[in-house]
């Protein structure tokens, strides 16, 4: 499944319609909806997938906009539901041709590896108990992607996209994979903060009087 969802990925981005079907724009321009349709279903793994992923790019505004859609998705997920509606804001939100083209590629790769690396173990990470844990996981990772610090989504949507991976294939060493991301995440979040506030303290304290 995931190796035929992957190469409908790829097929899309180069510019295949008979694999990526009718809702791939002619030009790449790919919206947060388009990719959910090419996946087929909008359930809570698939989202947060698309969403930590979406996260990394440089898009202008697009960090604020996912990460209310990933505590969104917490919320949901904390009151034990699967499945989450795509709210209209985030399903509007569209790339450029370059980076639909990458995001879908970056997305293929990654099914890809999860194909060839994930599989069920370590079921006690994925019982149902864990889910209040990982839903408020969710919404601290989603805290760091929301402050704007050089970098700093990167590590949390990481964490994020081995959560979903995790999830989908009952992999529990995709999700402690996911909490030491998170860790390191959480420890350059505060790291960085200390440094800036220090060197503008710094800068402040030359300041002529």
């Amino acid at each position: 499944m995931n190796r035929a969802l992957a190469q409908t990925l790829r097929d899309a981005a180069q510019y295949n319609p008979r694999s990526a079907g009718t809702s791939v724009p002619a030009d790449l321009r790919l919206s947060v909806a388009d990719l959910v349709n090419l996946h087929g279903a909008s359930s809570g793994p698939v989202l947060l997938m698309l969403m930590a992923v979406l996260a990394t790019l440089p898009v202008a505004g697009a960090g604020m906009v996912l990460s209310l859609g990933i505590f969104l998705l917490a919320w949901t997920w904390l009151r034990g539901h699967d499945q989450m509606p795509l709210p209209p804001r985030l399903g509007r939100l569209t790339l450029n041709p370059t980076w639909t083209r990458r995001c879908l590629r970056g997305l293929a790769w990654v099914y890809e590896q999860a194909e060839r690396w994930l599989r069920p173990r370590w079921a006690l990470g994925t019982h149902r108990r864990w889910r209040p844990l990982w839903g408020a996981w969710m919404a601290l990772m989603a805290l760091l992607i929301f402050i704007p610090l050089p970098f700093g989504n990167v590590l949390p949507a990481i964490s994020l996209v081995l959560l979903s991976l995790g999830w989908m294939f009952r992999d529990g060493l995709a999700l402690l994979l996911a909490g030491t991301f998170g860790f390191a995440a959480m420890v350059y979040a505060v790291s960085l903060s200390h440094l800036l506030t220090a060197l503008a303290q710094q800068a402040w304290a030359r300041l002529p009087a």
